[in-house]
């Protein structure tokens, strides 16, 4: 392996593939360079005289201006680069007419076919309370019905969707919780939905129903605690009901179109952008070319990198929705009088990563290359094939529930860090390296890191595979050990 990496002809610096010490010689387009300084692995070292004040090019872009000189061989970090960003910034509108859009499938896998039309990857059960005061009521719901049916019955997974909300919420803030349990109650993953209130709530089950529309009574069926007299026992008679309506359902053959997948990255380091993120945006082309969904959230990290997807937009009208999500969560932090560009978080720095333009780069890159066709408000399912940004904030588990919510079947949720967290969708960890990966076998499904030594298309193909036994089956590590969450963006006044 080299000792570092260079990812664009432009760049003036370069990746540390191990750690440098101060000392070393490196060879570099046909001369030596001397490390000055202790150089991490996944950090980043100067090619050359950087002046104060001088651009920082990574990835071919600027990901922030040094501070003071930089000498060739010194390392380039927090403590001598800073953000380019302002609080404001104008876009122009530039179209690219030569990027692909949504394809015709030629791939099919196994999935379940609802009723709605859409196809679920799993046939799960997703018990939903209304208001986080019964939290621990629906688990023991949960519990309950595992002992009735000696496991999980009918159902491939049992999620209780707890979250702290429902209650003491007011206007726009209580919209945001009812608007995403009715998301997870018409997931195509549910082949069983019981939705539990206590009967006090500001959410109020009749409302929060009222705005489902049409539901199938033998898929979606309603309790209010406080007007029975067994709670208990009304919710076993309903999950009993569902149960047996999910027992006569079968995997079938449908196109690869049906896919929405989320894209997801959290504890990014220094290599995320040129394993993992980069892995799963090939991906992302690749369904895009099938006809199907990808999704795209995060958006205080597309801060930096934005002009790249608003030159993708597939139309002007899309141009101004991808202007308008941007400048509307930058209003959100100045709405609460917090700093708009406070990323990256500490683990972001000790893996290797300086600024919110560096970070955003690299996160942006699981969008792959294709048109942006949509732009999705909070709580918005997908509307049309190919690629959509989805509003939502960097928190993982906030937005990797968005994703979810917003109908895709799994998320892809690229790491550098680690970390044990999964929604209630499937949830493919993709460690961006090798090391993380043999550290972490319960948390992590794929192993980028060895895009290092593998040519992207061998592994392309072998994540590929996954892919399709995910999504016809085949449980993922938050599966498996029930690392199933739920999260809900809050935005407003608690009473």
């Amino acid at each position: 392996m080299a000792d570092i990496l260079i990812l664009h002809d432009s760049d003036t610096v370069a990746v540390a593939l191990r750690p440098l010490a101060a000392g070393d010689r490196l060879r570099v387009a046909g001369h030596d360079l001397v490390v000055r300084d202790s150089v991490p692995r996944g950090h980043k070292v100067a090619l050359g005289d950087l002046p104060a004040g001088a651009d920082v090019i990574k990835y071919g872009e600027p990901i922030g201006r040094s501070t003071a000189l930089i000498p060739a061989g010194a390392w380039v970090h927090t403590h001598n680069v800073t953000t380019n960003l302002g609080p404001s910034l104008s876009y122009h509108y530039d179209p690219r007419p030569d990027l692909p859009g949504p394809g015709t499938p030629t791939r099919t896998f196994r999935g379940f076919r609802r009723a709605s039309g859409q196809v679920g990857v799993r046939n799960d059960l997703y018990i939903v309370p209304t208001v986080g005061c019964i939290n621990s009521l629906c688990a023991a719901m949960a519990q309950q019905f595992e002992a009735d049916h000696g496991g999980r019955g009918s159902f491939d997974s049992i999620v209780v969707t707890r979250h702290p909300y429902g209650c003491s919420q007011l206007g726009g803030d209580l919209d945001m919780t009812r608007r995403i349990l009715r998301d997870v109650a018409a997931h195509p993953n549910a082949g069983g939905v019981l939705v539990v209130g206590l009967g006090c709530e500001n959410n109020q089950i009749d409302e929060l129903r009222a705005g489902m529309g049409d539901v199938d009574p033998a898929r979606v069926r309603f309790l209010v605690a406080q007007e029975v007299d067994d709670e208990l026992e009304a919710a076993a008679g309903l999950l009993d009901d569902l149960n047996r309506a999910a027992a006569s359902d079968t995997r079938e053959d449908v196109p690869i179109s049906a896919l929405r997948v989320g894209l997801k990255c959290g504890g990014s380091d220094g290599f995320s952008g040129i394993t993992a993120n980069p892995l799963i945006g090939r991906f992302a082309d690749w369904l895009v070319g099938q006809g199907g969904s990808a999704v795209l959230t995060e958006v205080p990290e597309m801060f930096g990198a934005e002009h790249l997807l608003m030159a993708r937009s597939r139309d002007e009208e899309t141009f101004t929705g991808v202007v308008e999500l941007i400048d509307g969560f930058k209003d959100y932090f100045r709405r609460y009088g917090q700093p708009i560009y406070e990323n990256p978080s500490p683990g972001n720095k000790a893996g290797g990563i300086s600024t919110l333009e560096e970070k955003s780069l690299g996160c942006t890159q699981k969008s792959g290359t294709s048109r942006v066709e949509d732009v999705l408000a909070y709580g918005e399912r997908v509307r049309r094939p190919g690629l959509s940004l989805l509003r939502a904030p960097g928190n993982d588990l906030v937005s990797s529930s968005a994703l979810a919510s917003a109908g895709c079947q799994i998320v892809l949720f690229s790491t550098g860090r680690g970390t044990p967290f999964g929604t209630y969708v499937p949830t493919v960890k993709i460690a961006s390296t090798s090391e993380l990966a043999a550290r972490k076998p319960r948390w992590i499904d794929f192993d980028a890191g060895q895009l290092l030594d593998v040519p992207m298309d061998q592994v392309a193909d072998r994540f590929c595979d996954l892919i399709l036994d995910v999504v016809t089956g085949l449980p993922t590590c938050n599966e498996r050990y029930g690392m199933q969450e739920i999260a809900i963006f809050k935005d407003g006044v608690t009473e």
